[in-house]
């Protein structure tokens, strides 16, 4: 079965668009209802400004290699049609690496009834299952040269990593960003400042742009791109979001994530959308 789009470029020629803008995620434990629903959902994601939605299709404990394979179908059908782009995500565990390998794959592969595929593909490495650091590390760059492999120069892939100020030093020290880099194209740490009880846009830039920068230094390219993901935004309104929002374009993403539509006011979405249209001024502490 072919990979869409179809590989064959560069890695400098590689279309980053699906990992750029605003966007939104969707997991599998997600209500019932934003499954069942996915026209309702997407039009909620595209009148809030959404550029980019971002679907799981499955993990490592689930019984089929991609979850609910018609809402999936539906979702990218109604995505593409009001012009939002999907990138699918999985969580692997790193103790089978077939397993999740063929997960993966299938994800990147997989084809709606109209024959719409995914705009991306993103691995979520977070998953401690393989208790020992070094083993860890090593099946993880097994698995990513393994997809670059299987999708081609040209095909854009991400890399969902924990941020490395204050996530990952507790449970996955020593994460081997360069060594990634050789896979992905994009980056997209989890910097949730919300989680770290972080309030107001000086303390919050701090620690957006240690993470930005300590994931560019890691990985030796001080012009990576990143997407970032940020914290729950469900009790911000839009005085506190667009303070949040000036302290995020001073670190120039790619992309940024709030949090799931549902659990963001309208009024935040229309803030965060016109900040990331907004230039700002480069801040040297992300860099």
């Amino acid at each position: 079965m072919s990979i869409a789009p179809a590989a064959g470029g560069s890695a400098s020629a590689r279309d980053l668009t699906p990992y750029g803008g605003l966007a939104t995620w969707l997991d599998i434990y997600a209500n019932k209802a934003a499954w069942r629903e996915p026209g309702r959902e997407v039009a909620a994601m595209v009148r809030d400004g959404a550029r980019t939605l971002f679907l799981q299709t499955g993990n490592y404990r689930q019984s089929v290699d991609v979850v609910r394979r018609r809402a999936q179908g539906r979702y990218l059908e109604a995505a593409h049609a009001a012009g939002l782009r999907v990138v699918a995500w999985y969580l692997p565990s790193f103790a089978n690496l077939g397993r999740d390998e063929r997960r993966a794959l299938a994800a990147i592969r997989f084809q709606s009834p109209n024959g719409e595929h995914f705009d991306g593909f993103a691995l979520d490495i977070e998953a401690t299952v393989v208790r020992g650091i070094g083993v860890r590390n090593r099946r993880l760059l097994d698995l990513s040269a393994r997809l670059r492999s299987a999708v081609g120069p040209g095909y854009a892939l991400g890399a969902i990593t924990p941020s490395p100020i204050g996530m990952s030093p507790s449970y996955w020290p020593r994460i081997p960003y360069r060594g990634l880099a050789r896979s992905y194209d994009v980056f997209l740490p989890m910097a949730y400042s919300t989680f770290r009880g972080l309030r107001g846009s000086r303390a919050t830039l701090a620690y957006l742009s240690a993470t930005v920068a300590a994931v560019r230094a890691a990985s030796g390219n001080p012009n990576l791109p990143i997407h970032l993901i940020g914290g729950r935004s469900g009790g911000m309104g839009s005085a506190e979001t667009a303070r949040r929002m000036r302290a995020v374009a001073g670190c120039t993403p790619l992309g940024y994530t709030r949090d799931a539509i549902p659990d963001t006011h309208r009024n935040a979405w229309t803030t965060l959308t016109a900040s990331l249209r907004t230039p700002a001024a480069v801040d040297r502490a992300c860099t």
